[in-house]
């Protein structure tokens, strides 16, 4: 079965909209990921300042090949035109880690 990783990211409430900006720019970046199978960003209505980033993959392994090859690349480096990266939008950061083990879907 597949595995789900959520990214939560703690956003201060004056840097939203250049988080959501930020993933919308790079929509499609994941999509062609080997093993990839879902993306959502979630955010946050009530009572906390943290963002979920939920992905969902065929594999530990298909998800650490992305996590070193271009999710690393698209977040090394300066940035555009060589020059300093931006500031980053979140404050914190923190990975869980989930094995799917059962799963339903809408019926016909």
């Amino acid at each position: 079965m597949s595995i789900v990783k959520i990214n939560v990211l703690t956003v201060p409430a004056e840097q939203r909209e250049v988080l959501e900006q930020r993933f919308a720019s790079r929509a499609g970046a994941v999509e062609g990921s080997d093993g990839f199978e879902w993306f959502e960003l979630l955010r946050p209505v009530e009572g906390t300042d943290q963002y979920l980033v939920y992905t969902r993959w065929r594999s530990e392994e298909d998800f650490q090949a992305w996590m070193n090859g271009s999710m690393k690349a698209a977040h090394g480096g300066g940035g555009e035109g060589g020059g300093e990266r931006p500031k980053p939008a979140a404050s914190g950061s923190t990975l869980w880690s989930f094995e799917v083990v059962q799963q339903a879907s809408p019926k016909s």
